[in-house]
């Protein structure tokens, strides 16, 4: 089993997810449930797809993710 990082984004009409260490793999849906459902399906087609292509599959720990502080207001 690994575990990827996966960025909820809530939107206008729900919610989005991407994985940032495999690029191009995003989803949306109506609820942040269904969102964590599609990009797990995503992130496991994706993989399969890779494994198929002989193409090497990123560490899923490649990405760092944190927060930077600024002196004004957002």
């Amino acid at each position: 089993m690994t575990t990827w990082t996966v960025v909820y984004e809530r939107t206008s009409t729900g919610w989005s997810a991407f994985v940032p260490a495999l690029p191009g793999v995003g989803v949306a849906g109506s609820t942040h449930e269904e969102a964590e459902s599609l990009i797990r399906e995503a992130i496991t087609m994706h993989i399969d797809g890779l494994v198929e292509d002989g193409l090497p599959i990123p560490e899923p720990d490649s990405v760092d993710v944190g927060n930077v502080e600024l002196s004004r207001p957002a």
